[in-house]
């Protein structure tokens, strides 16, 4: 708690806090707005196809605009984006303007969503490095993480218990949360970042991609999370499972959504007390089987509680996963290289929940919601085992570091 001892980093982790949880509220209340006029999981994968659409052009230059410019000004803009962006869902719910046949303006507003979220996140994540001491850092990251996931837990559950004061009622709180945010960006002073003639070429692009060719225990690690996120994700057909198969209102959608991060939060903790020592390769491959499985048993699952108890497994899965594939590219790059080939993984994994919420939609519209995410786990755990045959130094890596 000595981190919050430091006015600017009070004001960060507030704004941060408050755009993640207007986000999330917003997030469950288009995508239960969305499927209750349409009654098409196809128009629910277009959700994550919007959000995904401005992220791979945007990324060639929202990381070096951040290190060029004022990150506090962006991230006040990009918050005021999201707030003006929520006025408008709210607008267009209070006065009708959504319709069945009508879905163009939330699309399109989503599109611009992403595009400020684009901006938002890595110059928040930069800026932070200009608040605090660098002795106090790694306190300062653990909490800005638990905080986020705060955030994903209660907002998905907020957004489903606002409904039922009225359908606009989620966007007009989303609103709320991001003027808050921008408030408190505004009242952060902190002394300006160092300016850099940074600039993101096709060729840094390349060489990045070149690296994690050479490096088979970084492209097996990469690759895998793209696969098994593409084609194992199920959030996009949550308000279908909600609404038509476990008959609940918007807050059973809720509680579907944040137990996937109560499950994370849980699993996160355990390994910050209890660090993994040896069978990371293994572990990782293990848990993202684990995951393909829970993916099945929550499609099979005929009740909410069954459900739930399934994404809260998969949560914690994915979460141990995460940290062992992040933690091994982090370690397997040299410090020259590290820029770029994170630049890769963000653009190759980071918008991989976009896609997988497509590809999840449109085959549940032809094939249905229950076939898709059985197809989706089942391929989560054939890749886990294809990848374990075709990366043996990744399957047989006993520790993170060399």
């Amino acid at each position: 708690m000595a981190v919050f001892r430091f006015r600017d980093y009070r004001n960060y982790v507030g704004a941060r806090f408050l755009w993640t949880l207007g986000l999330q509220v917003q997030n469950i209340a288009v995508a239960w707005l969305v499927y209750a006029l349409t009654h098409d999981p196809f128009a629910l994968g277009l959700i994550g196809l919007c959000a995904f659409i401005p992220s791979v052009p945007l990324s060639l230059i929202t990381g070096p605009t951040a290190d060029r410019y004022d990150r506090r000004l962006i991230v006040i803009l990009g918050c005021a984006a999201m707030a003006l962006c929520a006025g408008v869902l709210f607008l267009l719910v209070l006065n009708g303007g959504v319709e069945a046949g009508r879905m163009y303006p939330i699309y399109a507003t989503i599109v611009f969503v992403g595009a400020a979220r684009a901006f938002a996140n890595p110059a928040g994540q930069a800026l932070m490095t200009n608040l605090i001491p660098d002795e106090e850092f790694p306190s300062a990251v653990a909490w800005n993480n638990s905080t986020n996931q705060m955030a994903n837990v209660g907002g998905p559950a907020l957004g489903g218990l606002l409904f039922p004061f009225g359908t606009m009622v989620p966007f007009a709180f989303a609103t709320f949360c991001f003027v808050l945010a921008v408030i408190l960006a505004i009242a952060i002073r902190t002394r300006p970042p160092r300016a850099e003639n940074v600039r993101a070429t096709w060729s840094v692009i390349v060489a990045g991609y070149r690296f994690i060719w050479s490096r088979p225990v970084i492209l097996g690690a990469i690759t895998l999370d793209l696969v098994a996120v593409l084609l194992g994700g199920a959030t996009a057909l949550l308000p279908v499972f909600a609404k038509d198969i476990f008959e609940t209102g918007p807050w059973g959608l809720g509680v579907l959504r944040a137990m996937t991060s109560i499950g994370s939060i849980g699993a996160a903790l355990v390994l910050a007390n209890y660090p993994l020592r040896a069978h990371v390769g293994r572990t990782m491959f293990i848990c993202v089987i684990i995951y393909g499985c829970c993916t099945i048993g929550f499609g099979l699952s005929t009740s909410i509680i069954s459900a739930a108890c399934f994404l809260l497994v998969l949560g914690a899965a994915d979460m141990v996963s995460v940290v062992i594939r992040q933690s091994l590219i982090q370690i397997e790059t040299p410090n020259e290289m590290r820029g770029r080939v994170m630049a890769v993984h963000t653009i190759l994994t980071g918008t991989s929940n976009q896609l997988g919420e497509f590809e999840s939609g449109t085959l549940a519209h032809f094939i249905g919601a229950v076939p898709a995410v059985l197809f989706g786990g089942a391929s989560a755990v054939i890749a886990a085992v294809a990848w374990m045959r075709m990366f043996p130094g990744l399957r047989d890596r006993q520790k993170i570091g060399v």
